[in-house]
């Protein structure tokens, strides 16, 4: 059994926001779509374990994404089990209240309150889950869990398989391998119903209050920290659990560190920032980057660098469309940015050649899109059967063109340690799509115009 001290009983944090439920029907009819893809397979999904900060500190609770959005499911220590088959059955396994926890870290649900929440055919404490699993797992073909998870869980699914292993060829039953579950969750979780795309543009209406409070703190001299406090303080006041992934606040050259989260240097006058934040609302995550100048004007060099970043992304989001595929979204936003860095005298040659053989590459090294939903890169494969996959309504993706002219580029110019990259959400709906965060505009005067007001 593992040591689920206090500490690692957090009550499970979604959203302070008044969001409405998700209806119970909703969860019953992903589940009956789980089990069609599930056969005679057994699905285990634990809750996620509480992450550790340092020694006996952990971080605040994240409930996990998979066991969210098939069951409802927020609680840590539960551990919820649908048995395939004809006759469908879902277990709910949860810790029972006691008087250390609850002292400690907030009362339970316990099985009497889990049962009437979420419905399920039957609902356990998580004590008998030694003497339950087993059974449940022994009367699938498949077992489908993520390995590396809850240790005691494993230790169960590890047990089971082997005795599968052992007993299955003379019975011709029980488990005969272990299968990521994400093999039958990920392509449904790819389509977001409708209640998940109302907490996407709530997730995404807290985003756009965040960023404009981080850029209204914004001048020269101010801790990229300060931007990133303020920023996170506004998703927090709109509603948000806090932020869906560490927000990135890049001043000059740091805005070429894709991934840059130090926050620690101080915005100088006459550099661009670059920030990309994004809140978590009822677990699900908005992401948008925005670059402006420190002082709210543009030299004429971050403006032609910037205007040709902002057309990239319009481009790609005006090609956003059910049968577009991917690749033509990331396609649309490289052709506009070849014929930026050709105007620009970065690139020569003829723009169709030089998309083609992905000349932009040392200037934007990444893809335009990732999926949006539950994790900030959901999941979905981005092509099937060896083909760029078509959008289809219900999929929501970023669209994120950058430029960056890293000093180490020779020919970076007058751009040299620029950095920019701007980004927005979009839904993919069923004649066209959907731009969720276009409240937080993009055209250089208005975003100008939002620099700097908070003094």
């Amino acid at each position: 059994m593992p040591d689920f001290r206090p500490l690692g009983y957090l009550r499970a944090m979604t959203s302070p926001t008044t969001l409405p439920e998700i209806p119970s029907a909703a969860f019953r009819a992903r589940r009956r779509r789980v089990a069609e893809r599930l056969g005679d397979g057994v699905l285990v999904l634990p809750a996620a374990l509480p992450a550790v900060r340092s020694r006996d500190t952990t971080y605040r609770y994240r409930p996990d994404s998979e066991l969210a959005w098939l069951c409802g499911v927020t609680e840590p220590g539960a551990v919820a089990v649908l048995v395939g088959g004809e006759d469908v059955e879902w277990i709910l396994f949860v810790p029972e209240p006691d008087e250390t926890s609850t002292l400690w870290s907030g009362a339970r649900l316990g099985t009497e309150v889990a049962a009437e929440r979420y419905g399920a055919d039957d609902t356990l404490a998580r004590s008998r889950l030694e003497e339950a699993l087993p059974s449940l797992i022994q009367r699938g073909g498949r077992i489908h869990y993520r390995l590396g998870g809850d240790p005691q869980v494993e230790e169960l699914v590890r047990s089971a398989l082997e005795r599968g292993r052992a007993r299955g060829p003379r019975t011709g039953s029980g488990p005969r391998g272990i299968i990521d579950p994400g093999e039958v969750l990920d392509e449904l979780r790819l389509r977001k119903d409708e209640h998940e795309v109302g907490r996407l543009r709530e997730a995404a209406r807290v985003s756009v209050e965040g960023h404009r409070a981080g850029m209204a703190a914004a001048h020269s001299g101010v801790g990229e920290w300060v931007v990133e406090a303020e920023l996170e303080a506004a998703f927090r006041r709109a509603g948000a659990s806090g932020p869906a992934f560490e927000t990135i606040v890049g001043a000059g050259s740091n805005a070429c560190v894709l991934h840059y989260v130090r926050n620690a240097d101080t915005l100088a006058a006459g550099e661009m920032v670059l920030v990309d934040a994004g809140a978590e609302v009822g677990l699900y995550a908005g992401d948008i980057t925005r670059s402006w100048p420190v002082d709210g004007r543009f030299t004429p060099e971050q403006r032609t660098a910037y205007e040709v970043v902002d057309a990239a992304r319009a481009a790609a989001v005006a090609a956003v469309a059910p049968g577009t595929t991917v690749t033509e979204v990331h396609q649309a936003a490289c052709r506009v940015l070849v014929e930026g860095l050709v105007e620009m005298g970065v690139l020569q040659g003829r723009v169709g050649e030089l998309v083609e053989r992905e000349a932009y590459k040392p200037w934007f090294p990444h893809q335009t899109s990732h999926w949006l939903g539950l994790d900030v890169h959901d999941p979905g494969d981005y092509a099937v059967d060896g083909a760029s996959r078509p959008l289809e309504p219900g999929m929501v993706l970023t669209v994120e063109p950058g430029l960056y002219f890293r000093g180490s580029l020779a020919d970076a110019g007058p751009w040299a340690g620029m950095g920019i990259r701007v980004e927005d959400d979009v839904l993919v709906t069923a004649d066209g799509g959907e731009n969720l965060t276009a409240a937080l505009p993009t055209a250089p005067e208005a975003v100008a115009d939002l620099v700097g007001t908070g003094l």
